[in-house]
C-alpha cells in the first residue's frame, strides 16, 4: 500500500472512531445518501448484510424513532441500539415475508441496502460470481417488499463479466438505476455501488 492509499485509510478509519462508527464503511451509504437523498425520517430500511453494524446505525438515526431498521446477518451483533431490530440469520434460509411480518401492519419497507461480499478467495471470478449471487439475492428481496412505484435498493457488487447482465436485470425491476463509485472506496477496490430507484409496478 503506497503513502497515499495509507493516508485514505487512516483518514476514514480515525474519521469513524471519532463519530462512533464501527467501520470505515459507514461513508459508502453515507456519501450515496448525499447523492440520492433516499434515507428519509419514518422510512422502514432493510440492512442486508449489517455486520459490523455501521450502516444500520447511519440508517436509524437519518429515519428517526418515526422509521424501522431490520438489520440482518449471519454474525452474532450486538449494542447496534434500541432502534435498530436485529435478526441473526442466514439470508439464504430467509422469506421475505418473515420481514414484511415485522413491520406495523399495512406498511412496506422503502429502502433496502446491502453491503454483502463474500469471503474473498484470491481468484477474481471466483469471488466476482460469488458476489453475484448475494447481490441477485438481495435484488429479490428488494423486489419483492419494496413498495410498487416507490423505494431504492443501494447494493455492492465486485466487477466482473457477469455485472452488465445484473444491472439489466436491476433494470428490469426498477425505473431508474445508477452506477456509483463512493469516494471512501479505495480506487483499486473492485467493488462498485448500484442504486436503483423506484420500484416497476409490473415488477
Amino acid at each position: 500500500m503506497n503513502r497515499y492509499m495509507k493516508k485514505v485509510k487512516d483518514h476514514y478509519y480515525h474519521k469513524a472512531r471519532k463519530e462512533g462508527y464501527r467501520a470505515r464503511s459507514v461513508y459508502k451509504l453515507q456519501e450515496a445518501d448525499a447523492r440520492f437523498h433516499f434515507l428519509k425520517r419514518g422510512s422502514n430500511v432493510l440492512d442486508l448484510g449489517a455486520c459490523p453494524g455501521s450502516w444500520s446505525r447511519f440508517a436509524a438515526q437519518k429515519v428517526g424513532h418515526e422509521g424501522v431498521v431490520i438489520a440482518v446477518d449471519i454474525n452474532k451483533m450486538e449494542g447496534l441500539g434500541p432502534d435498530v431490530i436485529f435478526l441473526r440469520r442466514d439470508i439464504f434460509k430467509l422469506e421475505p415475508a418473515e420481514l414484511q411480518e415485522i413491520l406495523p401492519d399495512g406498511s412496506r419497507f422503502d429502502v433496502v441496502l446491502s453491503d454483502m461480499a463474500p469471503k474473498t478467495t484470491g481468484n477474481r471470478g471466483v469471488d466476482h460470481l460469488r458476489s453475484m449471487g448475494l447481490a441477485e439475492t438481495a435484488l429479490w428481496f428488494a423486489q419483492s417488499l419494496l413498495t410498487p412505484g416507490k423505494g431504492a435498493f443501494y447494493c455492492k457488487v465486485f466487477e466482473g463479466g457477469e455485472l452488465q447482465s445484473f444491472r439489466q436485470q436491476c433494470q428490469q425491476v426498477f425505473q431508474s438505476v445508477k452506477t456509483f463509485k463512493p469516494k471512501s472506496s479505495r480506487s483499486e477496490s473492485v467493488e462498485i455501488f448500484l442504486f436503483c430507484r423506484n420500484r416497476r409496478a409490473e415488477s
